[in-house]
């Protein structure tokens, strides 16, 4: 009877370990913390804000009246004119030297500036005007229109430097161009001359240009921007006596 009586007190002592297990289990599994609940006045996280893009300007709602042929008032008469122009500018270094040239020769020129270069140098539009010459615009930042959309290639034209003379950059030029131009109450101009000042490829390579491609009443193209101009300025101070000796002025596009 012993023996029996001490097998029920072990197996009753084992039973009561396994409910005491099972008990503190239960109880520590209440105790574990519960995930915070999200509050409803926590603010969101903010995600990605859009980026305004900033929209072009519109053109004029109506057309702006053609501008004149910027050369006709010299073209009556035996006179010998030939029409300098600069491209480019204005640039704060070598727009005054070309100014100062033209001076020392008594002769004016036509600047086709760009409106992120006169943004870029405040006062420079102001000097080539107080020097007798003119302005005629380039365009804003100097894209080929025929290869841009339609909204930039207005923005390019109808917002650039104020002028009635547009040159198209690179001469880039189709009837899209030349409608948007019009419609700006501008006029389209080119060259004939073309020395090649902008290939820098020497002073009296470009003197020689000149001398030997240019005509009555012709424009020629130069450049007081857009790079090193020191050949242009060497240049111009070269060719301007040798072609007023032939009977040429220099007087400015009506622009």
């Amino acid at each position: 009877m012993s023996g029996k009586f001490a097998a029920l007190v072990a197996t009753g002592v084992a039973l009561a370990v396994v409910a005491g297990s099972l008990l503190v289990l239960a109880l520590g599994h209440e105790r574990q913390p519960k995930p915070a609940a999200a509050s409803a006045q926590s603010p969101a996280t903010p995600g990605p804000q859009p980026t305004e893009t900033p929209t072009l300007n519109a053109p004029p709602s109506t057309p702006r009246r053609p501008a004149p042929n910027p050369t006709a008032a010299f073209a009556s008469g035996n006179k010998k004119v030939l029409f300098l122009s600069f491209d480019d500018g204005p640039d704060p270094l070598w727009t005054p030297k070309i100014l100062q040239i033209l001076a020392k020769y008594g002769a004016h020129a036509t600047f086709f500036e760009l409106g992120e270069m006169q943004a870029a140098h405040p006062g420079l539009r102001e000097q080539v005007i107080a020097a007798g010459n003119t302005i005629g615009s380039h365009s804003i930042t100097h894209p080929q229109l025929t290869a841009v959309s339609s909204a930039k290639r207005h923005h390019e034209i109808f917002d650039g430097p104020q002028s009635t003379c547009f040159r198209p950059p690179y001469g880039a030029s189709n009837p899209k161009v030349r409608a948007d131009i019009r419609a700006a109450g501008k006029v389209q101009v080119l060259w004939n001359v073309d020395p090649r000042d902008w290939a820098r490829p020497g002073t009296n390579a470009i003197v020689h240009n000149i001398l030997t491609r240019s005509h009555n009443r012709d424009v020629i193209l130069m450049h007081d921007g857009g790079g090193n101009r020191a050949q242009t300025v060497a240049a111009l101070d070269k060719v301007l006596p040798l072609l007023k000796a032939q009977g040429y002025s220099f007087p400015a596009m009506d622009c």
